[in-house]
């Protein structure tokens, strides 16, 4: 839980496994099961998760347990900004996306949990119709850069970076944050 996190005190925070986007199907009812388990003495609850191929099934969850999340079908979308990822997908719909997190766990979180590192040949069929990887850097860290060029050689795609800070994530945060009594869960 954070407390007096950006001034903020009335913002606590719960995490679910990032492992769970690559389990779309089983992302709303976990993020039902945090709802339920954390709702008692918050007035409102501020779900930081886009849709993230649950196919409108967050927001159903979120709609029968009267929570909220921030709009877009995904992080990258409010990371770039709505207007921003829609010119970038335009541009190339091959398109593979790294976020800061994504970038400091791809092994675990992309190779290992897609099978990759036990089933090589699984790259191709994942990655095989992708084009560029769009890098969409938070806050990155001094070598981010390399790191995602090394990422993009791995699997053999076009490197474009995007310095986006947090997007609308840090304003709709704070549009919460300043209710009374709430929860939020992050991307």
């Amino acid at each position: 839980m954070l407390r007096e996190a950006n001034g903020w005190s009335t913002l606590d925070v719960v995490c679910l496994p990032p492992e769970l986007h690559n389990r779309p199907e089983r992302i709303a009812d976990a993020v039902r099961g945090k709802i339920r388990e954390h709702r008692d003495g918050y007035d409102s609850i501020f779900v930081a998760y886009g849709d993230c191929g649950t196919g409108g099934a967050l927001d159903a969850v979120l709609a029968e347990e009267g929570a909220e999340r921030i709009p877009g079908a995904h992080c990258y979308e409010f990371f770039a900004g709505p207007a921003t990822f829609a010119a970038l997908a335009e541009a190339e719909p091959g398109t593979f996306y790294l976020t800061d997190f994504l970038l400091r766990h791809f092994e675990r979180l992309v190779i290992e949990g897609l099978g990759i590192d036990r089933h090589p040949e699984l790259k191709d069929a994942y990655f095989g119709n992708y084009r560029r990887l769009v890098y969409l850097a938070q806050a990155p860290k001094p070598d981010a850069e390399a790191a995602a060029r090394a990422v993009a050689d791995r699997l053999g795609l076009e490197l474009v970076v995007r310095q986006t800070g947090y997007g609308d994530l840090g304003s709709r945060l704070r549009s919460f944050a300043e209710r009374p009594l709430m929860r939020a869960w992050p991307a």
